[in-house]
């Protein structure tokens, strides 16, 4: 730790971090102690989230995860709180809610405050609240986001864009390391774990386990083929029903075709369930189970890169997605299938999702396209000019400066994570436009308009008050807060 850090950590108290990080809110928010927060003021909350946020994402230690406590929990002090969609997709298992709707699941890799944002303004514009944000345990890496920031950067969207209710945060391919897994097998499965209490702690109530890399295809038989991967994701299953909070049924998905493989087929996805559930019946009895299942349909992350720069066309095969989703919803009461990796297909595209009985839907790389495409030129040159350097074996032969650069830049937004945040105000404003009305078009073309009622009906909460104990491990100060209630 820096010496600064820890001469501040000996000398100050959570509680004069906590007034002091709470200074940009001014009257609207009263600090009553080092746990507890009141909001006298909430009309005046809105303008003054974004300086909270930058130092939940761009401050020092303890000021960032302070300002990520003091988002969350004055988020919930209005009744904005993060919860689980698996009352609403527990619903549509039993067939008690519209079945014409895909639930959009977003990585918002960059800029998340910004652009969780232009979500909520997109989702009030349409009356839309089946809206899910995610990430993934590789971003989490590669755009410096640990959960707690990332949960603190929507949460201070959805205050700042008066958002009420729930707010759906969800853990995306938290997966296994195929390699990984073959050198260290425990010790991937521990970091997992891990990572599974971090973010339940962070306000992740939704949470996508992806063991299916582990799916082996020599063995004869299907059950064969897909034990590994059963095993691996109950016993986290039961992981995630350990750590999770008193009243919250954490919704988990499971995943039986590793995007980019072949396509899915529906005796894989029997052979899958009916051992995952006779797995987790025997480690976790009586608890709830998988929501949802991802499957394979055609696509790949980020799509197929061409040497001009374009994205190949992409065939999904939507009569397997909706096979597979019928039978997951008719057999295992589940929402539906799940589908990976559609971002950059044509817009005319998403329609058929919902017409196909998909239960949800992930997008990622075209808004972190829609990024790269109106970045100032000289930061671009700057950030490509960073991945020349540090990303060179990556450039195989034959490849493309286009094909090198949209394969390789997502991992320049960690490094210039402050660069991006100190993009002109115009920038910024273009950006959030463009995005808005993508995530309009999206919501529209998915079904999702008039869910509010559905969300409103299903989903009750409850409200789970930060922990600040869990918040500053590793500050320096988590020392000072031993004599505080949990």
């Amino acid at each position: 730790m820096p010496e600064s850090h820890s001469k501040e950590s000996s000398t100050m108290s959570v509680l004069e971090v906590l007034q002091r990080v709470a200074r940009p809110l001014g009257d609207a928010v009263r600090v009553d102690s080092a746990e507890a927060v009141r909001v006298s003021d909430r009309s005046a909350l809105a303008g003054r989230m974004e300086r909270l946020a930058r130092t939940a994402a761009l401050g020092s230690e303890p000021d960032a995860s302070v300002a990520r406590w003091l988002i969350r929990a004055v988020a919930a002090e209005i009744g904005v709180f993060p919860a689980s969609i698996d009352p609403l997709y527990r619903a549509r298992g039993r067939g008690e809610t519209r079945n014409d709707f895909t639930v959009p699941a977003m990585n918002l890799r960059a800029l998340a405050f910004h652009s969780a944002r232009a979500v909520f303004r997109a989702a009030q514009s349409t009356d839309a609240k089946a809206v899910v944000f995610e990430i993934a345990r590789s971003e989490m890496g590669y755009t410096a986001q640990r959960p707690s920031e990332y949960s603190a950067s929507v949460l201070a969207a959805a205050v700042a864009e008066g958002h009420s209710g729930p707010v759906f945060i969800q853990g995306d391919h938290f997966q296994v390391g195929a390699k990984r897994f073959a050198d260290h097998a425990v010790k991937e499965v521990d970091a997992l774990r891990s990572l599974i209490g971090e973010a339940v702690e962070a306000g992740f109530f939704n949470i996508d386990i992806d063991t299916s890399t582990l799916v082996d295809l020599t063995p004869r038989t299907l059950e064969e083929q897909q034990q590994l991967n059963v095993i691996l994701c109950a016993e986290l299953s039961q992981e995630v029903r350990r750590r999770e909070p008193r009243g919250v049924t954490i919704s988990i998905g499971g995943e039986i075709g590793e995007v980019g493989g072949r396509n899915s087929t529906e005796a894989e996805l029997r052979a899958f369930m009916d051992g995952y559930n006779r797995t987790f019946a025997r480690l976790q009895p009586g608890s709830a189970g998988l929501s949802k299942i991802s499957i394979q349909t055609g696509t790949s992350h980020g799509g197929v890169v061409l040497p001009d720069g374009s994205i190949a066309d992409v065939k999904v095969d939507f009569e397997t997605l909706r096979q597979l989703s019928e039978v997951a919803r008719r057999a295992y009461g589940l929402a539906g299938a799940v589908q990976h990796g559609a971002s950059t297909l044509p817009e005319e595209a998403f329609v058929r999702f919902a017409e196909a009985g998909a239960c949800e839907v992930h997008l990622a790389t075209n808004f972190q396209n829609m990024l790269f495409d109106r970045l100032p030129e000289g930061l671009r040159k700057e950030m490509y000019t960073f991945l020349d350097t540090n990303y060179a074996a990556e450039r195989k032969s034959g490849m493309t400066d286009e094909q090198f650069y949209y394969k390789v830049r997502k991992n320049s937004i960690g490094p210039f994570k402050k660069a991006l945040w100190g993009l002109p105000d115009d920038v910024l404003g273009t950006l959030g436009g463009a995005w808005e009305k993508q995530f309009r078009l999206l919501f529209e073309r998915l079904g999702i308009t008039g869910t509010r009622a559905e969300v409103d009906r299903f989903v009750k909460g409850p409200v789970v008050r930060p922990r600040m104990a869990s918040y500053l491990k590793g500050t320096g100060l988590e020392t000072d807060i031993r004599d505080l209630a949990d």
